[in-house]
């Protein structure tokens, strides 16, 4: 696929001298989900904005579908959409007349037909005629994203969507995002819960400190950094391990209950057979035992510590 973002050596620095962003390189493919992960203070919504054209970067370019975001802010504006973090609306208009004067904004015709299908199918609809104010929380950001639907972007970003929002809509936005990405619409999104990234996302990019550290494949990206862990349902409680099984790092969980084993199951030798065969000799008999993948929470958190620790 052809990138429709392209950003080259971008960086951003503050008047206090922070440094937000620090030269990142980064693609985006036409129609996919692109989901841009990282802890607080990462950098993300700084990227973000500085991409929809809200703060301008101190080095680098960013292209939009060809148009570049500062020398031709209005066409590269006109191709994206952005729910923000905060929900700022005009709070004594009512919603049919904010999602429809901000598509005017963007020099688009007035298209009732669309309006409506945007505000059904986050389910706004039967709240067309309420003023904002009067809306919940829940309603709000549903308002924000039928805004920057308005004017039928082909970029979409969502700055930490469902943060703080009930399940329901949840559901519908994820719905609603799948039905977007399936029509060609191009959507980052940043987010908290690691469950939708892993859920949602075609790739994955990880920023912290400011540094695009990672971007990968989601499925490439669980395969090269995902463990998997054994887990040993013993017979009897161990209360030490004992020193020989020292060589395959094992844990200790549930009072003694549970012996833990993280290995990659890519290598070559997992070190499974040698390990059980170390226990028989020992006399260390277990009633079960399972297997299980590490979560994309899991590579992220360990990626972190890695950073922090280097």
């Amino acid at each position: 696929m052809s990138p429709v973002i392209q950003i080259a050596g971008l960086g951003k620095r503050y008047a206090s001298g922070h440094r937000a962003l620090k030269n990142i390189d980064l693609e985006i493919r036409k129609g996919e989900i692109f989901a841009l992960l990282g802890p607080n203070g990462a950098g993300k919504t700084t990227l973000i904005s500085i991409v929809c054209g809200i703060v301008t970067p101190s080095e680098g370019t960013v292209q939009a579908d060809g148009h570049d975001i500062q020398t031709d802010y209005r066409e590269a504006r006109a191709k994206i959409g952005l729910v923000p973090q905060e929900l700022t609306t005009d709070a004594f208009e009512t919603v049919l007349a904010t999602v429809t004067f901000s598509r005017g904004l963007y020099g688009k015709p007035p298209n009732p037909a669309f309006v409506e299908k945007v505000l059904r199918d986050l389910s706004l609809w039967d709240k067309r005629k309420s003023k904002i104010m009067e809306l919940s929380g829940g309603m709000k950001r549903r308002m924000m994203i039928a805004k920057a639907l308005s004017h039928e972007p082909e970029i979409l970003f969502l700055d930490e969507p469902t943060a703080g929002v009930d399940v329901e809509l949840r559901r519908d936005m994820w719905r609603l995002v799948r039905s977007l990405r399936d029509n060609g619409v191009t959507i980052i999104l940043t987010t908290h819960y690691i469950e939708e990234a892993e859920d949602m996302a075609d790739r994955i990019g990880v920023i912290i400190q400011g540094e695009l550290i990672l971007v990968e494949e989601k499925a490439s990206l669980m395969k090269k950094l995902g463990k998997k862990q054994l887990t040993l349902n013993l017979a009897e409680p161990m209360s030490e391990i004992p020193s020989v099984l020292g060589e395959w790092s094992l844990e200790l969980k549930d009072e003694g209950n549970e012996l833990l084993y993280v290995f990659d199951a890519n290598a070559e030798r997992t070190g499974i057979p040698s390990l059980l065969r170390q226990m028989s000799d020992l006399g260390i008999a277990f009633k079960d035992l399972n297997t299980e993948q590490s979560s994309l929470e899991d590579i992220f958190v360990s990626l972190i510590s890695e950073r922090r620790e280097s």
